[in-house]
This record gives structure tokens, C-alpha cells and sequence, in this order.
């Protein structure tokens, strides 16, 4: 199937029978053809712990089955839309800047913390940002969502790059993640976001950076 973009806020997928994809409840725009949108608790091929994870993060609202044959229109709140193409690597990415994505990948939910350690919870606690990030892997297609643009920022051996976490989009490849602060806990007091939080991505592959810290 794949995605094509029509401009910087709007894709179009077609849907042909015996696949589907899955999108954020509420990001189809317009449709062509018979079309089926469904409510799908499980979240993809990742099952129920996909789904738990997902409900530990906040992601409430269930993601819609797309199937049948025809185009669909998606786009969500004017948000920036990236396509980024899998081709058998695994994708990280916030549960919430998901706008669509192709059945053929495997979707699971990792715990940012699992590389952080103990400055990985803080992301959580103290940025309001997910402790949980959503993954998707195989062959295929995914659509997501930015304010004011993506910025593709590879990352190299030997130089490690740093972002904001809340201007923190996604990532991919061999890549190693921890949050550092650049501030003592007492000037941390009362900071949510900017420069007193530091995400550290080293190893090998690109992250996608937004345009602005604002949340989506």
C-alpha cells in the first residue's frame, strides 16, 4: 500500500483488500471507495501487552482498523505529517504522535527507562512525557505527527546527538538512548522542559526532531 504525501499536513492511503493499516481514532479526513473503519483494542499485530502498554502511557483512545478498497485522506489537529518508510528495522516513536501505519508491522511498546535507568523515569515524571514509547518493526509504512515540521537528524559513531525531549519525534537503527539533566535537582525544581533535560542518542541511525517543544 504505502503512503503518499499531499502536502506537509495531509497523506493519502490505499487500501486494498486483505490488508489493512491502522490510524489515531479520529485522523481520517476524507475517503474514496468502500472503506471500513473499525475500533481495534488490540493495537496491530502487537497484541494484548501492546494494548496494556498504551493504557499505562495514557494513550486512552483505541486505534481504528482500516480495511477494504479504496484511498483514504488522513491528517490530525493541522500537525506537520512525516512518512518514514521501515524496511525490516524498528521504529521508536511517542504513542501520541502516531497518525497511521501499515498492518504488515509488528507494533510492541518498550519502557524508555530500560536504557535510561533512573533518569529515564524522569522523562515521564517531570517532562509529561510517556515512560512508554510505541515501537513498530518489519516492512512497511508509517505516518507521524510534528508541530511545525521534521527535522531528520542522523546520528553517527562517536558523536552522540542531543535533544529535548519534548522536541523528541522518533527514532531508528542501533541506537542507545539515556536523559541527562544539565541542571543540579534543586535548580530542577519546578522545570518541565528546555535545557534542563538532555536525550542522548548514540550508536548509529536518525532521529526525527520537531519543529517546537509543544506536545501534541
Amino acid at each position: 500500500m504505502g503512503f503518499r504525501e499531499i502536502n506537509s499536513k495531509m497523506i493519502e492511503a490505499t487500501v486494498v483488500p486483505g490488508q489493512r493499516l491502522f490510524s489515531q481514532r479520529g485522523a481520517m479526513l476524507a475517503y474514496k471507495g468502500e472503506v471500513s473503519f473499525t475500533p481495534n483494542m488490540q493495537g496491530g499485530q502487537g497484541g494484548i501487552m501492546s494494548m496494556i502498554g498504551r493504557r499505562v502511557a495514557n494513550e486512552a483512545t483505541p486505534l481504528m482498523s482500516v480495511e477494504g478498497s479504496g484511498t483514504v485522506l488522513f491528517g490530525h489537529g493541522g500537525h506537520h505529517v512525516q512518512v518514514i518508510d521501515l524496511t525490516g528495522d524498528t521504529l521508536y516513536v511517542e504513542a501520541d504522535r502516531l497518525l497511521a501505519f501499515e498492518g504488515t508491522l509488528q507494533q510492541g511498546t518498550v519502557f524508555m527507562g530500560s536504557q535510561g535507568g533512573v533518569m529515564g523515569m524522569v522523562r515521564g515524571q517531570v517532562t509529561g512525557q510517556g515512560l512508554f514509547t510505541t515501537t513498530l518493526k518489519g516492512h512497511g509504512s508509517v505516518a507521524v505527527m510534528a508541530h511545525g515540521g521534521v527535522f531528520e537528524v542522523p546520528i553517527t559513531p562517536g558523536r552522540a546527538v542531543h535533544v529535548d525531549p519534548q522536541a523528541y519525534v522518533a527514532h531508528h537503527g542501533d541506537v542507545r538512548n539515556k536523559l541527562s539533566t544539565a541542571l543540579g535537582w534543586r535548580d530542577m525544581v519546578g522545570r518541565g522542559s528546555g535545557e534542563a533535560f538532555q536525550l542522548e542518542l548514540s550508536g548509529s541511525g536518525t532521529v526525527y526532531v520537531q519543529a517546537s517543544e509543544e506536545k501534541l
